[in-house]
């Protein structure tokens, strides 16, 4: 029986036995390989949205004390106000007719720190030197009619050429051509020139006051000025200036308060025109 069965009948057994015992492990270690992968990847998953929260929390933690701060801040900042222009305080006040007093303080407050004390003496103005004001009731042909009684006779005895007897001085072109108009009813036969800079040469105006004889300048201080150092306009036959002093731009800005026309308003009054309202021979008003 034994050697029918052959030598290796055995080792078969033992085979089968094996492979059997080899079945039952591999579809129980399978499982257990998956689920081991499964837990390593819900681990990571887990660590990556912990992670992600406290990048979170971190951030609006951060954040929010920021925003806090800069609003404790601005409230415990003062609100810085704003500069009060001319105007602020014009718009809120009645305006006032210009005097005497107000050309001499700007005359000394702009030459406080340009000339000595003594020099300083000299630029005051006698009241003498001044026409009455305008107490903002006058039109202009009224105001001068009452400055200038005998204007009739002063202009018929003008004959000097480059001349004039009446210096209307004013802040732009377009009002010196209003101001123009303005004078119909006084300047009767007199001849008025416009002495600005606005689409009129200044050689043109040299020629102008050179060819034949005119007695009322009205225009803006540069360009007065201009003419009087190039010597197209002569002081001479000057009788009267008139500052169109009271007069508000829409800002609600005098002539003497706009910075680049108060200088040259300054350079006129230099020019020539103080030393002859001293001699007693120029007077100034304030319209």
């Amino acid at each position: 029986m034994g050697d029918d069965l052959g030598d290796e009948w055995w080792q078969q057994d033992d085979a089968s036995e094996s492979e059997k015992e080899d079945q039952e492990k591999q579809p129980t270690e399978k499982p257990n390989a998956k689920t081991k992968s499964e837990r390593k990847r819900k681990a990571i998953t887990e660590r990556t949205v912990k992670t992600k929260k406290k990048k979170k929390s971190l951030q609006t933690e951060c954040v929010v004390p920021k925003k806090k701060e800069t609003e404790d801040e601005q409230s415990a900042k003062p609100k810085k106000r704003r500069k009060k222009t001319i105007t602020d305080v014009l718009a809120t006040s009645e305006p006032k007719p210009g005097c005497p007093a107000d050309l001499q303080n700007l005359i000394t407050q702009y030459f406080s720190d340009k000339r000595s004390v003594i020099e300083q003496e000299e630029l005051k103005l006698q009241d003498s030197c001044f026409l009455s004001s305008n107490d903002l009731t006058h039109s202009l042909s009224s105001y001068l009619k009452q400055v200038c009684p005998k204007w009739v006779k002063i202009h018929k005895q003008h004959t000097g050429k480059s001349s004039v007897v009446l210096l209307i001085v004013c802040s732009s072109a377009l009002r010196a051509i209003e101001l123009i108009k303005q004078l119909t009813t006084f300047k009767g036969e007199a001849k008025a020139v416009k002495l600005f800079a606005k689409h009129i040469k200044i050689e043109e105006q040299v020629k102008l006051l050179q060819k034949s004889i005119t007695h009322i300048g009205v225009g803006t201080p540069g360009r007065i000025s201009a003419l009087i150092e190039k010597d197209g306009l002569s002081l001479q036959g000057l009788r009267y200036v008139v500052l169109d002093w009271n007069w508000r731009d829409k800002k609600l800005r005098r002539m003497v308060d706009i910075p680049e026309i108060k200088l040259d308003f300054m350079k006129l009054l230099e020019s020539g025109i103080l030393n002859g309202c001293k001699e007693d021979s120029v007077k100034i008003g304030l319209f």
